[in-house]
């Protein structure tokens, strides 16, 4: 592992904020997102920090725990491999980056990290803005402020005046590329993100491999914006370890995500909700904008890569971008329901479980992402049934983090 950072050291005498794990019975319909499996009839025990006990609740027997019957859907806790907690999701993207305080961002930060909590989300994939995201991990961490579990990179790479470069950290060459890495790692990163595409392909083929070789030897798993086949190749074949967004894809650019066994978080929210103009003029997105999305939206065709991804058995991920104009930190549905229509997710199970069980594995998360005995109890309860309609998973109406009750 890479040396830590130096809050790690610190002596923490309390948190000042302080919830302790409850021993409780939720009793509802339990999606263990362990393949298809539904108990209809079922319970989950939390005691402590993880699941005591999951099964039906003919076979619960006499307990000492205090029993809720939720008359709702219990299901893991979410996870959101990729958005961006100090952006708003009202305000310009380039401003905010430029203009926000570190102050402001850091109670952009904290106030998302609730909206989080409150959408069953229980951990967070921050893949930057600035180095906020640094200070808002430490802040859990230390029981300064509560908030889901995060995954940080400290601020995404890219080449001086690539792609988003006004939120981003610039480097030229291949020894400023392994210094940025550095600067990330040092502040606590666990990951770290490069731009590695817009128009054009960014990055010569030397920085490219610094900035990987460098992540890895730092022990750091790095991810790549990705959005088009010829830079979704070009990072598979230099050796990152997951695509952003991803796009258009041949045959030979999915065999390789195959064979390397690379995932893609997509990040369909954006286009779906700016597409509505209901939505999207209250954060004045122009209509040009709207109209362009909505071409997009009625596309098929520009999706054809990540079905044709999904079907050979590429993993896909669930994330929403959030932060995005019009793309809030609760937004959760869209981005399923809009997997589903497409193609990229069979069902929505399957939508589901690229939000819990899948997105723990793209993340080498073991012990989350599953109803199972032993695991962390990150627990969440809506309202209806998901199964039958995606827009219930916005119902939340309980949130557990490692067995602490956080909604």
């Amino acid at each position: 592992m890479p040396e830590q950072a130096p809050w790690r050291f610190q002596k923490i005498i309390r948190p000042m904020v302080e919830i302790e794990p409850e021993h409780v019975i939720l009793v509802g319909r339990v999606l263990t997102c362990v393949g298809d499996e539904i108990i209809e009839n079922g319970f989950v025990e939390i005691e402590g920090k993880t699941i005591k006990r999951v099964g039906r609740t003919s076979d619960l027997g006499a307990t000492a725990a205090r029993v809720i019957e939720t008359g709702g859907t219990i299901l893991p806790g979410l996870i959101q491999s990729h958005g961006h907690l100090a952006w708003d999701g009202i305000h310009d993207l380039a401003a905010q980056s430029m203009d926000d305080a570190p102050e402001i961002a850091a109670y952009k930060c904290a106030s998302n990290m609730l909206i989080n909590l409150k959408a069953g989300v229980t951990t967070f994939r921050d893949l930057g803005v600035n180095r906020t995201n640094l200070f808002a991990k430490q802040a859990v961490a230390q029981g300064i402020f509560p908030g889901p579990r995060l995954l940080v990179c400290g601020q995404a790479i890219v080449q001086t005046g690539g792609h988003t470069y006004w939120c981003c950290r610039e480097a030229s060459g291949p020894d400023e590329m392994r210094r940025a890495v550095r600067e990330q790692v040092r502040g606590g990163a666990d990951l770290i993100k490069i731009m590695a595409c817009h128009d054009t392909l960014e990055f010569t083929d030397a920085e490219l491999e610094a900035v990987i070789d460098e992540s890895h030897r730092n022990k750091l798993p790095i991810t790549a914006h990705a959005t088009y086949d010829a830079c979704i190749n070009r990072v598979v074949r230099f050796g990152i370890d997951v695509v952003e967004h991803g796009g258009s894809m041949s045959e030979e650019t999915i065999g390789l995500l195959k064979e390397k066994n690379v995932p893609i978080v997509t990040t369909f929210a954006p286009v779906v909700v700016q597409s509505q103009p209901e939505i999207a003029r209250k954060f004045n997105i122009p209509e040009w904008k709207i109209a362009e999305r909505q071409k997009a939206v009625a596309d098929p065709k520009r999706y054809q890569g990540l079905v044709d991804a999904a079907k050979a058995g590429v993993t896909i991920a669930f994330g929403t971008d959030c932060g995005s104009p019009a793309v809030a930190h609760s937004v959760i549905a869209p981005e399923l329901k809009f997997m589903v229509k497409v193609g990229v997710k069979t069902d929505a199970y399957d939508a589901i479980r690229s939000a819990t069980v899948v997105a723990a594995g793209i993340n080498k998360l073991k012990q989350i992402g599953t109803l199972q005995e032993g695991m962390l109890a990150d627990v969440i309860v809506v309202d209806g049934n998901p199964l039958a309609d995606l827009d219930d998973i916005a119902k939340v109406r309980m949130t557990f983090l490692e067995g602490k009750r956080m909604v």
